[in-house]
C-alpha cells in the first residue's frame, strides 16, 4: 500500500560487484575477512520507507559488531514488478548476496531448492516457530529467516463496549451473532464494514481460513489441485457469514462508502464495537490517528461454526534469503548478517523502526512490554496452538475479483452460494496461467 518507485542498479555497479566478489574470494582469510579489507556483500530490500529505514539500521548495527564486513543496501520495487525482478536476478545470477522477499506461495515460485542456500543447519533455526518454517521450507531444506513481525486477521473490538454490555469474547459463530444483536439493541454499530476501500471487503473471508484449515488440514493442497471449492463446506461458511451480517442488519449504515480509516475511527470512539480487519492496519492507524484508544482495542479470531474449530488466521512475516550465487567469504558474511537479523540485537533494531502489528516468529525476538493489548491477544492464540497461516502462504491460487464478489455478497446483491460459485470460477484463469495441474 506504500507508494512504489523503481530503483535499479547500473550495469557498471553489477560488474564491479562481481569483480570485487572474485577478488575478495581469492584473498579471504579463514575467519571470512579479507587481507585487503572487509568482505563486501549487498542486501536487497523493497523501496518502502519502513523497509529502507529498517535495512539501514540493521546494516549499521551489524557492521558495528562485524567490522570485517561491509554491507551495501540496494532496493527494488514492490508488487508484480518487484516479483519479476527477483525472479530475473535469480535466473541470471545477478541477485544480491542477501535479499528480502515474501514467504509462502511466492517463495515456492522461486524454485528454492535450485536457487537458494539451505540454512537449516543455522543456529537461529531452532528459535523459529513451526508456522514460519512451514512457509520458507521445502522437503529439501529451510531457506528463509524472518524479518519483521507476523500479523493476524480477525476481529478488532472495543473492550469498553464489550465490558459495559457484559459481553464475553465470542468463540463460535452463534455467540458472535448474539453479541452483535445485543450491541445493536444498545444503539452501537455491531460490525463495521468499509467497502469504500474495496480491499477491506475480502477480510471477512480471508480471516476465516484458519477455521477451514482446522476442519480440513489438506484443504489448501486440494484447493491448489482443483479438488476443493469455496462453494462447498467448510470454505462456504465465510461467504454465508458475510451474507448473514448484512441480512440481519448488523452493519454500519454507511458500509458501502466508509473507508478503512473511518472504520478504525468508529472502533476507537466506541460508535462501532467490532471491525473485521488485519491487526497491523488497525494498530498502525490507531497509533497515528487515535493513540489514546490503543489500549482499549482487543483482538479475537473470526469465530467458526463450532468453538473447537475457531483458529486465528496469521500472516507470517517476509524473510531474508541467500541465493546460491553467493559463495566463499561472501557466503560466510551473508550467513552472519542473516543470523544477526534473528538475534536479540537485530530484533531490537527492528522494534525501534517499526511497531510490531503482531508477535514475532522467532523466540529470539520479543515485543516490548508496552506493546498494545491486541498483540498480546494474538500471541495467546499462537501460544495455545490455535493459529494457522493464511491461504496465500499455502496456495498460489487467488482470483482477481474477490474484492468485488465480496462486496456483492456483503451488500445483499448476491447470495453466499452464488458468490462462492463466482469466486470458484474467478480463480480458474489464474490457476491455468500458473500452469497448475488439475485445472
Amino acid at each position: 500500500m506504500s507508494s512504489i518507485f523503481t530503483t535499479r542498479r547500473s550495469m557498471a555497479l553489477i560488474a564491479g560487484a562481481a569483480l570485487a566478489a572474485v577478488t575478495l574470494a581469492g584473498c579471504s582469510t579463514a575467519d571470512g575477512s579479507s587481507a585487503d579489507g572487509p568482505v563486501e556483500i549487498s542486501y536487497l530490500t523493497t523501496n518502502g520507507d519502513d523497509s529502507i529505514a529498517t535495512g539501514e539500521a540493521l546494516i549499521a548495527a551489524f557492521e558495528k559488531e562485524n567490522p570485517d564486513v561491509k554491507v551495501t543496501l540496494n532496493t527494488r520495487p514492490g508488487g508484480a514488478e518487484g516479483d519479476n525482478l527477483v525472479k530475473t536476478q535469480l535466473s541470471t545470477g545477478e541477485m544480491d548476496d542477501v535479499f528480502f522477499y515474501n514467504t509462502g506461495s511466492l517463495f515456492q515460485a522461486l524454485n528454492p531448492d535450485s536457487t537458494l542456500v539451505d540454512l537449516s543447519d543455522s543456529d537461529w533455526v531452532s528459535d523459529v516457530t513451526d508456522g514460519f518454517k512451514e512457509v520458507v521450507s521445502t522437503d529439501g531444506g529451510t531457506y528463509g529467516a524472518p524479518l519483521g513481525a507476523s500479523y493476524a486477521g480477525g476481529i478488532a473490538y472495543n473492550k469498553k463496549v464489550f465490558a459495559d454490555l457484559g459481553i464475553e469474547i465470542p468463540t463460535d459463530w452463534n455467540s458472535l451473532v448474539a453479541a452483535a444483536q445485543k450491541i445493536k439493541a444498545a444503539g452501537v454499530t455491531p460490525i463495521e464494514q468499509t467497502y469504500g476501500d474495496t480491499w477491506t471487503s475480502q477480510i471477512f473471508l480471508l480471516t476465516d481460513f484458519g477455521n477451514v484449515l482446522k476442519q480440513d488440514p489438506k484443504w489448501a493442497e486440494d484447493y491448489t489441485a482443483n479438488k476443493a471449492k469455496f462453494s462447498d463446506e467448510p470454505a462456504l461458511d465465510g461467504f454465508t457469514h458475510l451474507q448473514q451480517v448484512y441480512d440481519e442488519g448488523l452493519l454500519n449504515a454507511d458500509f458501502a462508502s466508509a473507508t478503512a480509516a473511518d472504520g478504525t475511527a468508529a472502533l476507537a470512539d466506541g460508535s462501532a464495537a467490532m471491525y473485521p480487519m488485519l491487526s497491523s492496519f488497525v494498530l498502525s492507524t490507531l497509533m497515528q490517528n487515535s493513540p489514546d484508544a490503543v489500549s482499549n482495542i482487543g483482538f479475537f479470531a473470526m469465530p467458526a461454526e463450532n468453538a473447537s474449530d475457531t483458529t486465528l488466521t496469521v500472516w507470517e512475516p517476509s524473510a531474508v534469503y541467500i541465493p546460491k550465487t553467493t559463495e566463499g567469504a561472501e557466503l560466510d558474511a551473508a550467513k552472519k548478517f542473516v543470523a544477526f537479523v534473528n538475534s536479540p540485537e537485530g530484533c531490537a533494531v527492528q522494534v525501534e523502526n517499526v511497531v510490531p502489528g503482531g508477535p514475532f516468529s522467532t523466540s529470539a525476538c520479543s515485543v516490548p512490554g508496552d506493546t498494545p493489548a491486541l498483540v498480546a491477544d494474538i500471541q495467546a492464540y499462537i501460544d495455545a496452538d490455535k493459529s494457522a497461516a493464511a491461504l496465500e502462504f499455502l496456495s498460489p491460487v487467488k482470483g482477481p475479483n474477490l474484492e468485488n464478489i465480496s462486496i456483492e455478497v456483503g451488500s445483499g446483491i448476491s447470495s453466499a452460494k452464488d458468490g462462492a460459485a463466482a469466486y470458484d470460477d474467478d480463480v480458474k484463469k489464474q490457476a491455468q496461467q500458473l500452469g497448475l495441474k488439475g485445472w
